[in-house]
């Protein structure tokens, strides 16, 4: 609440057209007559450390680059990684994690998040942080990007604070501030983006607008050494499509909006049907599932103009496979076996069918919605692997809390969706650490275990590499064959982040433990 407060006072400057979007939204969330948004709580016993010294011995290490190699030891003092080896033993004063048939990975970086939702509120309550930031710790995720920080930017950079700090139990925090489409002109469009740098964002996420004011606002954040993104939106794309914007500097695209459009060969506009609207998302997410069967043929000239052009820009896709994966199958999205312990019931209510909750679109979902989208997918995907075999970057991003995708649950679907896509899974656990961290421009810092890094690693029972599924929260089903049983894998037993270890099965019985009062809270009203 305090950072809200803040956030009101803070920018006083500013004309309506041109204040926080994330705060307009968490304005309208409180009309709907619901609490503020609360503060992450102080992390407890689910977690340990720094250390003066850690020494993680004899685990099998993917470095986030290359395939496996151990067993070795790692040593950690403070917040860094301080030695790699075999060699490598206890001393005096030294915590020991006998990490024997473990697996270590870096620490996962999801570059497309949002801490929580004011679309929640229409459903009883704004999104317990807390809650969000121990089921991305507890599936391996120590960094996140939150593209727009829609819980207000102000609540935002308070958190990333206390993150930074030790806070709280969360990853590590990257705010991009929300840029409105509209604003009085290019000028106040630079003013806007000097001002949300002043309040500590580290970027700006688009959502479209006039191209004179885009191309203002990318090059000031530029000059400021801000990160951006875009996501196309439809209602802009055909004034600015992913090779227009990526001309201007913009660092990433969002989703996939606006990369068919940059590969139209007869045509400017989407087939749309001539009654489309595009404030009824059942029409605006239908026909998106219809948009890559238009474009370029793979394989095509424009096809590969367009990837070598994106690639010579160094420019970043950040795909989101798994928000859009229950358009072309909403059933295995509506009853994924998580949503009984780890989904809140606000959350889940949120999902299901409503018109005024963005991203609940399943009024009247048919098979050939259905169909459509896996077409979509299959297109959408090989632009992925022929993008990332021609040397481009691709990052693994969930945006998580919508479409029945639940945090850190979602962020590991992504990885299996990357791997469909034809990747390695070397190639996958390199875009879902080394690459977000290049997009960031902080890969000196964590995306690989290396000495003088940040201390960012997860440690796992089975190998991840040969299977993501043992990632999942939920632990991987697998037959016993000596009691002819089915068993769970175990998972990710710990989560180090900046040198702290987080114990994740701990993490997990805490988030069941919220959902359960949570849900005892609601049937005793």
């Amino acid at each position: 609440m305090r950072a809200y407060l803040l956030l009101l006072l803070s920018l006083p400057g500013l004309v309506l057209a041109a204040a926080d979007p994330g705060e307009e939204g968490i304005t309208r969330a409180l009309k709907l007559g619901v609490a503020p948004p609360v503060d992450a709580p102080e992390r407890g016993s689910e977690s340990a450390g720094p250390y003066g010294r850690l020494l993680i011995r004899n685990a099998f290490l993917f470095d986030g680059s290359a395939p496996m190699q151990g067993p070795t030891s790692i040593e950690i003092r403070g917040d860094r990684i301080t030695g790699i080896g075999s060699a490598l033993a206890p001393e005096a004063g030294t915590e020991v994690i006998d990490a024997e048939g473990l697996y270590v990975i870096p620490g996962l970086i999801d570059s497309h998040t949002h801490l929580g939702t004011p679309n929640h509120a229409y459903a009883g309550k704004l999104t317990d942080p807390g809650y969000v930031m121990k089921l991305y710790l507890a599936h391996g995720v120590t960094t996140v990007r939150d593209v727009g920080s829609i819980m207000g930017l102000g609540w935002t950079v308070d958190h990333k604070r206390r993150a930074e700090q030790g806070e709280i139990s969360s990853p590590r925090i990257y705010a991009y501030a929300m840029f409105p489409t509209q604003h009085e002109n290019v000028d106040a469009a630079r003013r806007w983006v000097r001002a949300v740098r002043r309040k500590g964002a580290d970027g700006v996420k688009f959502r479209g607008g006039a191209p004179e004011l885009l191309a203002a606002a990318i090059s000031e954040a530029r000059k400021l050494d801000m990160k951006t993104a875009m996501h196309h939106d439809q209602t802009s794309v055909t004034r600015m499509n992913v090779l227009d914007s990526a001309r201007l500097g913009l660092d990433s695209m969002e989703h996939w909006y606006g990369l068919p459009e940059a590969m139209f060969d007869d045509k400017r506009v989407q087939d749309y049907p001539l009654d489309y609207n595009y404030s009824n998302e059942q029409d605006r997410f239908g026909e998106a599932g219809r948009l890559w069967l238009q474009a370029a043929h793979p394989g095509s000239d424009t096809w590969y103009r367009t990837i070598d052009e994106l690639i010579e820009l160094d420019f970043t896709l950040d795909p989101t496979l798994t928000i859009y994966e229950a358009s072309r199958d909403v059933e295995k999205a509506r009853l994924a076996e998580w949503h009984a312990d780890y989904t809140m019931p606000y959350i889940m209510r949120a999902f299901e069918p409503d018109p005024k909750v963005h991203g609940s679109y399943f009024f009247d979902w048919t098979t050939a919605h259905e169909v459509a989208w896996r077409q979509n997918y299959q297109r959408w995907m090989q632009f992925l692997n022929d993008y990332k075999n021609s040397g481009g970057r691709v990052t693994a991003g969930s945006d998580a809390g919508y479409i029945y995708k639940l945090y850190g649950f979602s962020y590991i679907r992504e990885l299996e969706l990357l791997q469909e896509a034809g990747f390695h899974p070397l190639e996958v656990l390199t875009a879902a650490t080394l690459n977000g961290a290049e997009l960031l421009g902080v890969d000196d810092e964590i995306g690989t275990i290396q000495v003088g890094k940040k201390a960012d690693l997860v440690l796992v029972a089975d190998n991840p590499v040969a299977n993501f599924k043992v990632l999942y929260g939920t632990g991987h089903r697998r037959l016993d064959r000596s009691t002819n049983t089915m068993q769970r894998a175990e998972g990710i037993r710990y989560t180090i982040k900046d040198g702290i270890v987080f114990d994740a099965k701990q993490l997990l019985a805490q988030v069941r433990q919220l959902v359960a009062e949570e849900k005892a809270r609601e049937a005793g009203q």
